[in-house]
Order: structure tokens, then C-alpha cells, then sequence
């Protein structure tokens, strides 16, 4: 039984029961699928790879993890690929009983009856829920006669999320180990990339070489935009020239047993900085490096977004973006037009992780940071080419600056400063004869 699972285990309350869903297969279109991706909560409780499995969660149980999972079919094996089956979720991946999958639905009233409370998420399996709220509901309607099914249920995503943001020792090197992949890969667009090349020749070296690293695959769509392509905050079309004096913006990540990692550096295409991009370039740089030193126990979520907004506020009117007074601009959110997105987000088995960002039902008391915590800190400005109110030189400039951070007790650890992000250096960087 894994680490994590044990310690829902110690979470759950007395006389409960977790029924906890992988992820199916997801139709890409007709008869073909997506590569498959297990569940993030799914994963972190049980490790187990497959599609179509559920875990069931008894503490009061003799055996209390119970894996429903597809049988050994010799077959559909031959068509599909191997499968672990009964005798392989007990001895492959720590389950204390497995079950095949089609017996569930005959053993759901035996396993949630004599339960006060269940911990299931709705809305993630159709299929299941309708078993779930048809039993229920059958058993209500007799006046609780034969069986005492759960009268509470709970998202169990309240324990498994609070779990989630806080990483162990092993997590944080899986962590490690998928941000270098992804900083390597980043060094390797800013060697390769000049004038002429195509986005989707830079998506592919980099994707080609996370894959070679020993990545599973991207974390996320990853975003190429040259020239003012980069003004969109989530432009993944990625099939445009890059031109001779523009900047290129790329965020990029890898994943490594199923830990993301998410970078984001914006470079000129033809290896040197104009002095317009460069002011630009400069104010976000001085945001993000203070928002990185921002991040650490003592300090909150959203008072680093606050922090932001002010720093970068600031940072246009220097730029001759915004005029009048700071706190006036806040207050009207006038910032937006260049900076409508948050200072960053919790990071782990989703790029956009598990987590509340507040302490109360309310949100108005943001959560403080605290040891373990994994966040990305990407400021940015974005300015539109046909912003007529901006200075022209301005006009088509999208910069953002993306680190990985994690929160230790004395301060934090940069785990993506493994690539660069002056400007100095980056020059230096394209330089090389590597980008020939």
C-alpha cells in the first residue's frame, strides 16, 4: 500500500467508506483514443496505471483497499496491450483485494451498507454515479428496511487536494527530474531557433527531446508564439514563421511519472534583444525575480498576486503604458489590459494542481504559503499590436517569465533556474555556434 494512501486512511472519519474512480479511455474521434492519462487523484492514491479500474476504501475492513480492475482477457490483450488483472493488482501495486471489474456493480450494496458517510466525487464518471445515486436512492425509497446505506456523502477531493499540495521528499525529486528534462529543452529552442523557422519546428526539437529524456510526453499543450502571437495568453495553433526581429514566447513543459513541471522563457528570434523589447523584457524580469523571493512561509497566495499587480502596475507606467496614480489604477484595474492573469498556481500531477487557494468557504482568508508547496510564478505583460493608446515601439510585445518554485523552510528552491533567463546570458546563449 502506497505512502499516500495510508495517510487518506488516517483522514477518513470513523465508519466511512472512499469509492475513488481511474480515468477511462478518451475517444479522440471515431474509434481512435488519446493517449491515456490516469486520473491525477486516482494515481497519487494507488499508482495503478490502467483505465476502467475503481478503488474501494474500507478502514474498518480486514482488507481495506479493494482494486476493481479489467480481467486478464487473452484477446482483447492481443488487440490492446497486456493487462495486470486481479493477480497483478495484489502483487504488482500493494492492493490488499482486487476484484474483477465487472462485479462491482453486484457488490456496490454490500460494500456501502453499515457506512455512515461516503467519500466520492460526482461528475467525473457518468456511468458510476448513476449506480451510485440509483442504489441510494432505491434503498431510501424502501425506508431503510433491509440495508443502512451512507446518509452523508463527501468530494474526497477535500482530503486528497490538502494532501496533494503539500510534497514529500520523493515527489519533489520526481519534480526536480521533470523540470530539468523541460529546462534542457528550453536551452535546446534557444541554440536551434532563428529567422525562418516555424513554431511547429520548435514544438517538435523540444517535444522530440523531453520524449528522449525519458519524459512520458508534454504536461500540457505546449505554446510557441513568435512575434505578437505571443499576446495570446494560450495560443497553441503554433504553425506560424518566426520573422527576423521578433520575440518568440514558449511554454513548455515536460512530465515524468506523472509530475509536471511548467517553463516559460521569451528570447529574440535572431539571438539579440531591441532595445523596446529589452525595456519590456527588464520591468517583467524585476516583477517575476521578486515575486520568486515573495514566495516563501510567511507570505500568501494572494498576497503575492497583490504584490504583482502593484510591481507590474508600476511597471507600466515606467513604460508609458498606464499614467496617474498606482493605487488609483488598482483600484479600477487598469492593469488588466496588459496583466489579466494570476502571478501563478499551484504545480504537481496537474500542471494547474489540486489545492484550495483559501483557508474558508468565503475565500477571504488566502492560504498561507508553507513547506512542500509547489508554485509556478510567471508575471507577464501582453500588449495587443493594434493597442493605439500604447507607445508604437511597444505595440505586438508579449513577455512572459515562468519558474517552478518550491517552498522550504528557510525560503524556497528554483527548480527550473537550470535556464537561463537574462538577457545577457540568453544573447550569449544564441550565439553559439550550436545554432548553425
Amino acid at each position: 500500500m502506497r505512502a499516500q494512501l495510508k495517510r487518506f486512511i488516517e483522514a477518513m472519519d470513523e465508519n466511512s467508506i472512499a469509492i475513488i474512480p481511474a480515468a477511462h479511455e478518451a475517444v479522440r474521434s471515431y474509434d481512435t483514443e488519446y493517449k491515456f492519462r490516469q486520473d491525477s487523484d486516482f494515481w497519487y492514491l494507488t499508482g495503478f496505471p490502467e483505465p476502467d479500474a475503481i478503488a474501494v476504501i474500507d478502514p474498518s475492513a480486514k482488507k481495506p483497499y479493494t482494486l476493481y480492475v479489467r480481467p486478464r482477457d487473452p484477446l482483447m490483450e492481443t488487440w490492446f496491450g497486456r493487462r495486470q488483472g486481479v493477480e497483478g493488482a495484489v502483487k504488482n501495486y500493494g492492493a490488499d483485494k482486487a476484484v474483477s471489474i465487472d462485479k462491482f456493480e453486484a457488490d456496490l450494496g454490500k460494500l456501502l451498507d453499515g457506512h455512515d458517510k461516503l467519500y466520492y466525487r460526482f461528475a467525473l464518471d457518468s456511468a458510476l454515479d448513476q449506480k451510485i445515486l440509483h442504489y441510494l436512492s432505491n434503498q431510501r425509497q424502501r425506508r431503510l428496511k433491509t440495508a443502512y446505506p451512507p446518509h452523508t456523502i463527501v468530494d474526497p477531493t477535500v482530503i486528497i487536494g490538502e494532501m496533494r499540495l503539500h510534497k514529500n521528499a520523493k515527489e519533489i525529486e520526481q519534480m526536480q527530474i521533470a523540470a530539468d528534462i523541460a529546462a534542457e529543452a528550453h536551452i535546446l529552442a534557444m541554440k536551434k531557433v532563428k529567422p525562418g523557422m516555424n513554431e511547429g519546428q520548435v514544438e517538435s526539437l523540444m517535444e522530440a527531446y523531453m520524449r528522449d529524456k525519458g519524459a512520458s510526453g508534454v504536461a500540457y499543450n505546449s505554446i510557441i508564439g513568435g512575434g505578437d502571437n505571443a499576446t495570446i495568453l494560450h495560443y497553441v495553433e503554433n504553425n506560424m514563421p518566426l520573422k527576423d526581429g521578433d520575440l518568440i514566447l514558449i511554454d513548455a513543459g515536460a512530465e515524468f511519472e506523472g509530475y509536471a513541471s511548467d517553463i516559460t522563457r521569451t528570447f529574440p528570434v535572431n539571438g539579440k534583444f531591441s532595445p523596446a523589447q529589452r525595456e519590456v523584457y527588464d520591468v517583467v524580469l524585476d516583477v517575476q525575480l521578486q515575486c520568486i523571493e515573495y514566495t516563501k512561509t510567511g507570505n500568501t497566495v494572494k498576497g503575492r498576486q497583490d504584490f504583482s499587480i502593484e510591481l507590474l502596475t508600476e511597471g507600466m507606467k515606467k513604460l508609458g503604458l498606464l499614467k496617474g496614480k498606482t493605487k488609483d489604477l488598482i483600484k479600477k484595474k487598469s492593469y488588466m489590459k496588459y496583466y489579466m492573469h494570476g502571478v501563478g498556481h499551484y504545480l504537481g500531477l496537474d500542471v494547474h494542481d489540486a489545492g484550495r487557494y483559501f483557508t474558508d468557504q468565503q475565500a477571504k482568508n488566502s492560504k498561507p504559503f508553507a513547506p512542500g508547496m509547489v508554485l509556478t510564478v510567471e508575471p507577464g505583460l501582453y500588449i495587443p499590436p493594434d493597442d493605439k493608446t500604447a507607445p508604437a515601439k511597444y505595440r505586438g510585445i508579449g513577455i512572459r517569465i515562468e519558474d517552478d518554485v518550491v517552498v522550504t523552510k528557510d525560503g524556497n528552491l528554483n527548480l527550473t533556474s537550470k535556464v537561463t533567463k537574462d538577457p545577457d546570458e540568453i544573447e550569449a546563449l544564441m550565439q553559439k555556434p550550436a545554432r548553425k
